[in-house]
């Protein structure tokens, strides 16, 4: 454990001295990687050398030559560690140390002397904290994690992170799925970068992909829930809108009869869209999707090139979102079962160089779309053989017999080539299972 005698009195510049001999360890393993690949690799394709341990020899070379690359890459990483370890914990001992004079200028009572201890110490806990996570930043740089590079604990070539506070948030993902997308936001790009190439299927389950925007109800609809009492008229309007409710699954308006179900059931709870079928069943929704995603993709391109320009060729992701708009389902179904809505594109755009450490860029994006399930007075909507006016359906809600709800949805997980111009194909994708009104859960993505 830490005290304060060894914080003040250790010298840290040794830290920066032991970082720049890490730095020349680099340059030198790169030299040695470019002679080795100029004299060693040659003597198994010239033609000269042939048989079976030629054969073993070639990829044994290959691996050789990798490990002087990861040489070089695993010393840069413990270079870049050592310095934020300086620049760290020089901060933290001028904390330590300015903590120490406040108290020597204060007044020595007994009380006052014990809140002083305390404060040094929180300062020395931190320092102790520190040190802690600089150890097992530099074990994790020097730990050989790549089981398919020819060797086993070998050099480790994965890219660092940019930082040690980077590889600190990179490593405290909240378990709060509501939280998740603010926490990869607040990363940088190449840490970003890192985490995709390490875990990115994980990651976009976990949330990273989800929306920046907050959608709120836009009108107060029907008003209070069950503040009326109802009337022998108001269950012969319920009787109605169960016979509209069992007409749309018979005439295949499964997603409208659905959210009538919902309505009627009078959880008021959030409803679950499939918007994997919206996209499916409805083209115009398809195109409205295209359109958002080409309306910026040049811009999110360049932003997404210059973070790979500043990475100097590493991996790099950011994240993207469109601002939300009103939009209007097409496809008779979605038109009756949720009508005018609100729309954004979310994700990431990644940049990763290709084999000539050229640009490679792509997009994961999903699509959101948010409505409050209420009616409109003034109209009337016809699904089945049935036609009721829009102000009996919303009364309904007024004397209990039916609640609002929101309703909420996201498209599963879709990738767009960026490296291409023009309007991006926005597929039909797999709508998932078929069902009614009774299989309400078919949309989810576990149940698809």
């Amino acid at each position: 454990m830490l005290n304060y005698h060894e914080v003040m009195t250790t010298d840290l510049t040794t830290l920066g001295t032991a970082a720049t001999a890490w730095d020349a360890m680099a340059g030198k393993f790169e030299s040695l990687k470019t002679t080795y690949e100029k004299k060693v690799p040659s003597t198994t394709t010239s033609g000269r050398w042939l048989g079976e341990a030629q054969q073993v020899a070639a990829p044994r070379f290959a691996g050789t030559r990798n490990e002087y690359g990861n040489a070089r890459i695993q010393a840069r990483a413990v270079a870049a560690l050592l310095r934020d370890a300086e620049t760290l914990f020089t901060e933290l001992r001028g904390k330590v140390k300015a903590t120490a004079n406040a108290a020597r200028h204060d007044p020595g009572l007994a009380e006052v002397e014990r809140s002083w201890t305390h404060r040094i110490q929180q300062a020395v806990d931190a320092f102790e904290e520190a040190d802690h996570g600089v150890k097992l930043a530099l074990v994790d740089a020097v730990t050989d994690t790549n089981l398919n590079d020819g060797t086993f604990g070998g050099f480790n070539g994965s890219r660092p992170y940019p930082s040690l506070a980077a590889a600190a948030k990179a490593e405290n993902m909240p378990k709060d799925r509501a939280k998740v997308a603010d926490w990869w936001r607040s990363l940088d790009p190449m840490t970003r970068g890192i985490l995709l190439e390490e875990q990115g299927d994980v990651l976009k389950k976990a949330g990273i992909l989800d929306p920046a925007y907050q959608w709120h109800q836009a009108d107060p609809g029907a008003g209070g829930f069950g503040s009326e009492e109802p009337t022998a008229h108001d269950a012969f309007l319920l009787s109605q809108a169960e016979t509209m409710m069992a007409g749309g699954d018979l005439i295949g308006n499964t997603e409208a009869s659905r959210n009538l179900a919902h309505y009627l059931g009078g959880t008021g709870t959030t409803l679950r869209l499939d918007i994997d079928r919206a996209m499916s069943d409805d083209s115009s929704f398809r195109s409205a999707v295209a359109s958002d995603i080409s309306n910026h993709q040049e811009q999110w391109k360049k932003e997404a090139l210059d973070a790979f320009k500043k990475s100097g060729g590493a991996p790099v992701s950011i994240p993207v979102e469109t601002k939300a708009v009103g939009g209007t389902f097409e496809d008779r179904n979605w038109y009756l079962g949720v009508g005018s809505h609100m729309r954004n594109v979310s994700g990431n755009v990644s940049v990763v160089p290709d084999a000539h450490g050229q640009p490679k860029i792509t997009m994961d994006y999903q699509v959101n779309v948010w409505d409050r399930y209420n009616w409109d007075a003034g109209k009337e909507t016809p699904i089945g053989p049935v036609t009721v006016k829009d102000a009996d359906m919303a009364r309904l809600h007024t004397v209990g017999l039916a609640q609002e709800f929101d309703m909420h949805g996201t498209s599963s997980s879709r990738q767009h080539d960026l490296g291409s111009a023009g309007t991006p194909d926005v597929s039909a994708g797999d709508p998932g299972r078929d069902g009614t009104r009774k299989d309400p859960a078919r949309g989810e993505e576990e149940n698809r």
